[in-house]
This record gives structure tokens, sequence and C-alpha cells, in this order.
């Protein structure tokens, strides 16, 4: 059965595997996957694949796998559809064939029973093979299509065979469509403003924005100005230490929350504790907080210190007034201690794990500081399920939960911000972010190393931008072993991002379909795709976004097929739309007319220039300053197709009648972004039927740098700008009120 050559062996067990053969990038340029590539993405992925024998014997496990564990680990079901076929592999010798019975059992996620019936002896026999001199064969049965959405743990017992045998699998009944607003598909708009949440300053925060500065423009913006939703950078738990781990794309953990945002102001025990008053008022600790907070780039180390002191000393009047006795055996003794325990056992394993990995990798960097990675730890403590592991915990349970705590904290704050958005009357309140993945050595990877392909980083195949491809440094998951986990961690994701707020944005929405694949060592014009489990994907998707009553924003940039788009709509998840990019074939700006209406529509994103350091092209010179620009002709041709992109830009808005008075198509007769000129630009997007539109706010005061400039670490200060006006000043800024005004009347609130 496996005689063909070794290329073909390796050819056959890469399609398995969901390996591209080849690819087209955004050019249209075709590349075909090497060998070398296969064979290291297989090894990744834990195949043998290194020579024959070793394909042969992967070849044969996987072809025999379905056999041999008796069923699937999880089946997926959408409602209203036809009942699927669900087949069980049973060993039977052939005088059993009439003998076996089947009893099934369906509980829910509580436990309670949901089905439970029997069927046999003389249950039809659909395939019989012989593995490894042992007889199976297969029966198959309609799985249960009338229950509720949700997840459901299916047991299966068989008799009548050589011995008993017990089965089980995760069933999932999902809805067809992710969540989306009635108003929407009743053809209403809203608008909002999007904002990098370290970037805000204010007269109260620590020298970054924090979850009180954003309750403050909530009230802001939602309550004064009438928007119907704030954007926010992906909110996820950092090391908050440079230079790797600032990026609110590369977190340590995509499931908690970020320490560094709470506001200690609003945090109880540093209301009333007296050694926590003490420290906040001693003159030293004030001189580093001052220096935080004035100066002009966010000093991530500094910012973390200051707060983890305070809430260590939070936590200690924490434990001291609110429980009683001694770990393991602590007893909540007021409200606030029964609050703070029934959030631990509502949060369960996952928050205990992340819990652990904080108070291990703090103890590890305190013993051995050149031990920064969890990799470098003692071999006991890298497998989470270890008796090290263990041994660890039971010592040291008290600081398990004070990162138990910190994690209570900011979801207490994060979700109170969510409830004032919805008392300001806001339909969608708070946009999130949800990062493409985590640090390898951080949190997630270590929780989930079974499931990602630590020797694999992903990225994006070559372009005009990046000639040699970007690898983005983060893990992938490995599709068949999520599949094989009944997908817990993508379930914990969504479940975990999509509670705070009624809009997610997911970032590279591809990855649902195909992720772009670089083997550990080889540059990333050597990687290729490999493919996911799509179907299933967004069915879960659908499922927790229909459950946390979230709209679903897919940012589908870049090399992305029509199908894939296609099929995101389908499945309700909005297009994200981008001004620079929505061009004719000619390079002419779309009409407004032309865009989708399940979109999101902005000016520009954090990759990209502000509207301001576009006009003036900050961003050539930035790029030429940084080495990036490549040659002196190079930077030229930049700014000379940047002066046909402006004039593109004012074409666009004479069409629509919203150049502002004075202007001309001709961009030479305005060298800067005005505050006419900004606001017309996202009136334009403002009459597309997008149902939702965003503005920056760093494109209403005007500034000039961008957020991040991708491919760059240390050489720029990516993620760490502060905006260049307090929250106080922006809400007398007449700019905002104008453009809000002038927004309302384009698309009245939902």
């Amino acid at each position: 059965m496996y005689d063909q050559p070794e290329n073909e062996l390796l050819y056959l067990l890469s399609d398995r595997a969901g390996i591209a053969a080849d690819y087209h990038d955004i050019a249209g340029t075709r590349h075909v996957t090497t060998d070398e590539t296969r064979r290291a993405i297989l090894s990744a992925m834990g195949f043998r694949a290194t020579d024959r024998a070793g394909l042969i014997d992967s070849l044969i496990a996987w072809d025999q796998r379905p056999w041999v564990q008796g069923c699937d680990p999880v089946c997926v079901v959408r409602t209203g559809q036809a009942p699927r076929e669900w087949s069980l592999h049973v060993p039977c010798e052939p005088s059993g064939d009439g003998q076996l019975s089947v009893h099934w059992k369906v509980s829910g996620e509580r436990g309670e029973t949901h089905g439970e019936w029997k069927e046999g002896p003389g249950i039809p026999i659909h395939e019989v093979r012989s593995i490894q001199d042992r007889r199976y064969v297969r029966l198959a049965f309609p799985v249960p299509h009338d229950l509720p959405i949700g997840y459901y743990d299916a047991k299966v017992w068989v008799q009548g065979g050589p011995e008993p045998v017990e089965f089980q699998f995760r069933l999932i009944v999902a809805p067809a469509r992710c969540y989306v607003p009635e108003s929407f598909h009743a053809g209403r708009r809203t608008w909002g403003l999007a904002l990098q949440l370290y970037s805000l300053r204010s007269e109260q925060n620590w020298g970054i924005g924090d979850f009180g500065d954003l309750s403050r423009v909530v009230e802001w913006v939602g309550a004064q100005l009438g928007a119907g939703v704030i954007g926010l950078n992906p909110l996820h738990a950092l090391k908050n230490t440079r230079p790797y781990h600032i990026s609110p794309y590369s977190p340590s953990s995509r499931l908690y929350l970020n320490e560094i945002y709470i506001d200690i102001d609003r945090v109880v025990e540093a209301k009333a504790a007296p050694d926590v008053q003490s420290r906040l008022a001693d003159p030293a600790f004030r001189e580093q907080l001052a220096k935080a907070r004035t100066s002009e780039y966010v000093d991530y180390e500094a910012v973390a210190a200051l707060k983890r002191t305070v809430l260590d000393l939070c936590y200690r009047a924490f434990l001291r007034d609110n429980f009683e006795g001694m770990e393991p055996d602590l007893k909540p003794a007021t409200a606030r201690g029964r609050l703070f325990q029934s959030y631990i056992q509502q949060e369960g394993t996952p928050l205990a794990d992340y819990a652990l990995f904080q108070a291990l990798e703090e103890e590890r960097h305190a013993s051995e500081p050149h031990a920064v990675v969890w990799a470098d730890w003692p071999e006991g403590y890298r497998a989470p399920a270890s008796e090290a592991v263990a041994e660890f915990k039971r010592r040291q349970m008290e600081r398990v939960r004070f990162f138990q705590y910190v994690q209570w904290l900011a979801a207490e704050q994060l979700i109170a911000v969510g409830g004032q958005a919805g008392a300001a009357g806001m339909p969608l309140g708070l946009y999130h972010d949800l990062a493409l993945g985590s640090d390898r050595y951080g949190a997630d990877g270590w929780r989930f190393q079974e499931v990602l392909a630590h020797q694999a980083d992903c990225g994006a195949p070559p372009d005009a931008f990046a000639p040699e491809g970007q690898n983005w440094g983060l893990s992938p998951f490995d599709p068949v072993k999520l599949r094989s986990s009944g997908y817990q961690f993508f379930i914990e994701l969504l479940r975990m991002n999509l509670r705070y707020g009624g809009a997610i944005r997911i970032d590279h929405v591809m990855a649902l379909f195909r992720l772009f694949w670089i083997p550990r060592g080889l540059p990333a014009s050597m990687g290729t795709y490999v493919h996911y489990p799509a179907d299933d994907l967004l069915a879960i998707l659908a499922l927790e976004s229909v459950r946390a009553e979230t709209l679903v924003i897919g940012e589908d940039l870049g090399t992305v097929p029509d199908w894939v788009r296609d099929r995101l709509g389908a499945a309700g998840v909005l297009s994200y739309r981008v001004l620079y990019f929505e061009r004719n074939g000619d390079g002419s700006l779309k009409s407004p007319s032309v865009y989708p209406a399940q979109s999101l529509s902005v000016v520009t994103t954090h990759d990209l220039p502000t509207l301001s350091g576009y006009w003036e092209g900050t961003d050539i010179e930035t790029r030429a300053a940084l080495g990036l620009g490549g040659t002196e002709e190079a930077r030229r041709g930049a700014f000379a197709e940047r002066h046909m992109d402006k004039g593109r830009l004012l074409a666009a808005l004479r069409s629509e009648g919203l150049l502002p008075d004075g202007l001309s198509d001709d961009p030479s007769q305005s060298p800067v972004m005005t505050t006419e000129l900004a606001a017309a630009l996202h009136l334009y997007l403002a009459r597309t039927p997008s149902w939702v539109v965003l503005a920056n706010v760093e494109d209403v005061i005007g500034q000039r740098a961008q957020t991040n400039v991708p491919g760059t670490v240390d050489q720029h200060p990516n993620w760490s700008r502060k905006l260049t006006a307090t929250v106080e000043q922006m809400a007398q800024d007449s700019r905002f009120a104008s453009l809000a005004a002038q927004l309302r009347s384009a698309r009245p609130s939902v």
C-alpha cells in the first residue's frame, strides 16, 4: 500500500496534515512548497518524516487512527442541518457481528442528561478492517440534531464484542451564524472612536492609560458625543518588559488581562489599607510616579513595578481583612471575600493554571535570572501536569492566589466599564481586539504546549513590502492536535475575550482557514500555508459569539482569497475595510456605495501611518531613517506615489461633494492634513453602507507618528508613544465635538 517513491509518500502525509502543495502570493506569483519545508513542518507537528521508514510509519498511524481510537474526538453540528452520521470503530470477531448493542448518553455542560438510548443487537456493520491481527468493524449512527446550542459530552458503550468498549467525544451544537444586532439587519449604522489604551495621558493615571481613563472616555465619547463604540488595542496579559514584551500582539497570554491597566485608585484595598496609603504618600514613590506620568513614552517596566508594589500591599490587606485561617484552608469571612472565592470557582482550571505559571515565572526569575523562559526551567517545571509543579503550587498557594486576585481586579474594572458603556446607550460599547498568537515562552505557550507547534513560527509570504516574507515569531496551533483536544484552547480563547464588550476584532482572521508556517531556523521565504478545520472553527466562533451577544469583525487584509471573505460573510463575520486599500483597478478610491454593508470601515490602522503622517510623508521619512526605505531613488519614488494617492483621495472627496471649501484636487495646495480635510475623509466612510465606522483618536488630534512600524522591534518606539493631549484636554477639544456632530448626522446612533 505504501510502495510509492519516498517523495510521493512525503506528499501524501503532507496533504493529510493540511500542508499546502503550493500557494499564490498577493501579486499572483505561484510558490511551490519545497520538500525541505514539508519535512520540517511535519516534524514540527510531531510526525516522523526524515526518511522513508518514518513516513510509512506515520502514514500507517494516520490511516489506522480512526479505527484504533474508536471515534473522532469531536463532532460539530449546526442547528437546522440534517443529522450527521457518526462512526464507531469496534473490535469484534466474526461470531459477534450480530450481537453488538450500543448504549448512548449525552450530557450538557452542567452534567445534566439530554438524551439516553440503546440500540441493537443486530446493528448493521458498514465496514470491516484488520489492524495488527485484530478485527474491527465500523458502525454508523445519526448524531442527535435537536439539541440546544452548546457543548455536550457524548458517551457510548458497546457490548457484544470480545470485551465491553466505552467511547467518549465532545459534541458541539452551533448556530448557523455569528451574532449580529437586529438593528444592523434593519439598516441602521453606528460610529465610534478607536484608541490605544496604553497611549492615554490623564491627570490621574500612573504613566499609562488604564481602566479609569477608559471609564472617563466612555463618559465623554459615549454619553456626551453619542458614539456607539470605542475600539481598543488587545488588552492581553504582557510581561511589560522591553523590547520584546510590550507588543499587545505578542502577549504572554491571550486569555487574561494586562494588570498594568488596573486603575489603582479604584481598588478597594488601595483606598482603605493604611500601609497602602503610606506607600502612596511616600515622597520617593511619588517622585517615581511623577516621572512615569510625565515621560514622553510609556515606561512599561517602571509603571509595572510601581503598580506591582502597590498591588502586593493591597493583596496582603485583602487577605487580612476578608479571610480567616491559612492556606490551604483559607475561608472567606466577608462579602468581598466570598465574591473573590466565587470568581475563582467560576474561572476554574484556566485561571488557576495561569496564576500558577505567573508564580512559577516570578520564582524562577528570582532564583535563576538567566532562566528567563520556561523552556530553561528545571525539567519538572516545564510540564504543567508534573508532580514538581503540583508541589510548587502546594508550597506557594498564597502567591498563586495573588495572581488570581490581580486578574479579579482587572476583570472587575473592565466589566464595570462595559456596563457603563451600556448605561450610556452605546449599542456596541467596547470593541476589543484578539491577537493572532502569543509568546511561545509565555503562559499560553506553557499551558498549551501540546497543541502548539513550538518548532514553527507563523508569518506572511513574500510581498512588495517584505520581499523575504514576514516572521511574527508566534507558535501556530497544530490543527491536528487542536482538533484532538476538542478545540479546548480555541473555546477558552473566544469565551475569555468575548465577555468584555459588544464587538471583537479577530486579528488575521484568515488563520481560521490557513496560516503561513515557517519552520524554526528557516527564512520566511521558505514557509508555506497549513490548512485548518475552518468549518469547525467557524461553528465554535458562531456559538461563542451568540452566547456572548458579541459582534465579530475579521481582519481580512493582505493575501486573503475571495473565497475566504465569502465564507466569513456567510458566517456573519464583518469584513475589515481600510480606506487606504479600497481601490479600483486604476488606483482610484472605491465609491462609498460599493463597500459591503457587513463591514467595519476605518481610514487607517496601527500598522499604517496616521492621516497627518500619511499626508506629510512622515512614514516614508521614518522608514528611510530606519534603513527600511531602500535607496534614495526609492524614497523619491515613494513620495511621488504618495503625491498621486493624495490626489486620488481629494478626487474621491470631490466626487462625493465633500471636498472642503478652498481645496482642489491638487495635493500641492494642501501640504498638511487639516481638521476639515480629516473630517471629510471620515464622512466619506460614514456614507458607506458599512455597519460600523471608526475614527482613530490620533487622526482627530493630528498626531503624525504611527503606533507601530512593522519590521522593527527596538529601532522605533512601537507600542509606547503617548497621545499629545490628555483625556481631559480631548474632552474639551472642539475637533472631537465637531466630528462627532457630523458623524451622528451621517449615521444616527443604532
